[in-house]
């Protein structure tokens, strides 16, 4: 589990295919001491297990299913990315709970300065927006984000500087893709509404439509 706040960026260093899948180096522009082989690292977003680690290096397998839902696919060496080590118990959550499992693609679709800020629009699958509220969160490529506004296939936030300095969304350009992460609670939320009670149950206690109506939230 990670909150969407950044530790600070690292660099593919080397991209070696297995199978259907990939193994990605990274180096990390800070120390990783207190890690360990067997870890999550989120890279991008995306949870990585690393399976070799130095000092400031680690080296992750990438998943075909990881690579069909996200920017891997079209890694290349060079990139540079968004690191967070998994959070501990004990920490503040500043973000938000980011399970670090990339719900899809999205681009970035235009950027606008708004006084100290700039607005960053990105266009999405609607399968992704449905999931998406005026002030809820987002994980864009793993930094934890505001949503300004939502339509059908489309969303907004605000960045200030101390985010897009530290972070490599301060260097997108329109066109760019980027690993979307949609509010876990939302996608729960709807599992429950859909599927009603489990089957079998007895009384009164699913969580169904006309339970919602009868409580007031429809």
């Amino acid at each position: 589990m990670f909150t969407g706040i950044i530790e600070g960026l690292g660099t593919i260093t080397a991209i070696r295919s297995q199978g259907g899948g990939k193994r990605l180096t990274l180096t990390s522009d800070f120390p990783l001491a207190g890690t360990r082989i067997g870890d999550s690292i989120a890279v991008n977003g995306a949870c990585l297990t690393a399976v070799t680690l130095e000092d400031r290096g680690f080296t992750a397998d990438v998943s075909p299913e990881t690579l069909s839902r996200s920017t891997f696919g079209r890694a290349r060496i060079g990139e540079r990315v968004n690191l967070e080590r998994a959070m501990r118990l004990s920490d503040r959550i500043d973000g938000h709970l980011v399970s670090g499992h990339i719900d899809g693609v999205g681009s970035l679709s235009s950027r606008t300065p708004e006084g100290n800020a700039v607005v960053l629009a990105f266009t999405v699958p609607e399968r992704l927006s449905r999931y998406m509220i005026p002030k809820g969160s987002v994980a864009v490529d793993g930094i934890s984000l505001t949503i300004n506004t939502c339509e059908r296939v489309r969303f907004s936030v605000s960045v200030i500087p101390h985010t897009a300095d530290l972070t490599t969304v301060g260097w997108k350009r329109p066109g760019d893709p980027v690993n979307i992460e949609t509010d876990m609670i939302g996608k729960y939320v709807e599992r429950f509404v859909r599927e009603g009670r489990p089957a079998g149950a007895t009384g009164g206690g699913g969580i169904d439509r006309e339970m919602l109506q009868r409580s007031g939230f429809l």
